[in-house]
């Protein structure tokens, strides 16, 4: 990809989003919101957790979406047995010299499905921290560099709470995005039965990583004015003093809100940022971010109506002195 200016870009990148949507939409039918984020997290460099209940075609889109664009796919399903070194690789000895060789696992690709992440005990699910924050890995003591781009989208059944371990705050923090995958519409479920009738179709790609790394590098050159920033900033602050709310928006949030945000201006078609898209990322980026009040829960608010109070409080247009 050769592009001049930020511009031709925004151009180039909503081209890519028409494609990319169409092409995944031949094989999975009613996710084109859910395909979209995602399209944006790995724009932004990000991570996505997905939560929706068994047979909503998760692993289906994940596997569709990486062929589409081009990116190796590695799956880990998650259990309560499974060790670090079954996502991380390990070394083995290899009998016919005599030496430990090093085995890379799963991990060792640029589009990973943590399939039912919260399956595994916290020391499993922590093997993934640094390879999401990093983007490395740390095997006996030897440092290796994870493939680029690299992206981690973990499933997670909000439903079946038996047997499952819950996700700490750190592990939450390192996710870009947290997307609920719902039900189709009544239409949509039908043309998926029709879908599923016919031989099946094997997209193509739309793309390659080189392509997209070269978008992740250029992202910063998104125009976003000082004003923006600090709309940002208010919002943070804004949801460390709500009422309903016992933990806010750290500075990790800001920072993904503007990553986000420059994303979504992208795939819109334009090289500069706006409130809109700010207030576009806020939820998927907030919502797995701040942790309700019990008694604000008990009476039946929830962290969505939270987030839009925070848009709705925090004017766009401010005085500044």
């Amino acid at each position: 990809m050769s592009v001049s200016n930020t511009n031709e870009l925004a151009v180039h990148v909503n081209s890519l989003r028409s494609r990319t949507l169409k092409a995944v939409g031949e094989v999975v039918v009613g996710l084109e919101s859910v395909t979209d984020q995602l399209l944006m997290a790995l724009l932004a460099g990000g991570h996505v957790l997905l939560e929706g209940v068994p047979g909503t075609a998760k692993t289906t889109l994940c596997r569709t979406f990486s062929t589409v664009l081009g990116i190796d796919f590695e799956r880990v399903q998650f259990t309560p047995d499974l060790l670090p070194s079954d996502v991380t690789g390990t070394q083995v000895l290899d009998r016919q010299t005599s030496e430990f060789v090093l085995r890379t696992g799963p991990i060792f690709t640029q589009l990973l499905l943590a399939d039912e992440l919260n399956r595994a005990p916290a020391r499993t699910q922590s093997a993934l921290l640094e390879a999401m924050q990093e983007r490395q890995v740390t095997i006996e003591g030897q440092t290796l560099e994870l493939p680029l781009p690299f992206m981690v989208l973990a499933t997670q059944n909000p439903v079946e709470q038996e047997g499952v371990y819950r996700l700490p705050e750190a592990q939450l923090d390192r996710f870009l995005f947290r997307i609920d995958v719902g039900y189709p519409q009544r239409e949509q479920e039908v043309n998926m039965l029709d879908l599923h009738s016919k031989a099946t179709v094997t997209p193509q790609a739309v793309t390659n990583a080189e392509e997209i790394i070269t978008i992740q590098q250029q992202l910063d050159t998104v125009y976003g004015t000082r004003e923006l920033q600090e709309y940002i900033i208010d919002i943070a602050r804004e949801s460390r003093n709500h009422p309903d709310l016992v933990l806010g928006a750290s500075p990790r949030a800001a920072i993904n809100l503007m990553k986000a945000g420059r994303a979504h201006a992208l795939m819109s078609g334009r090289g500069y940022l706006t409130h809109g898209d700010i207030q576009s990322v806020c939820l998927p980026v907030l919502a797995h971010r701040l942790i309700m009040r019990p008694e604000a829960e008990m009476d039946g608010r929830t962290v969505t109506d939270v987030i839009h109070q925070l848009i709705e409080a925090v004017p766009v247009l401010q005085q500044r002195n």
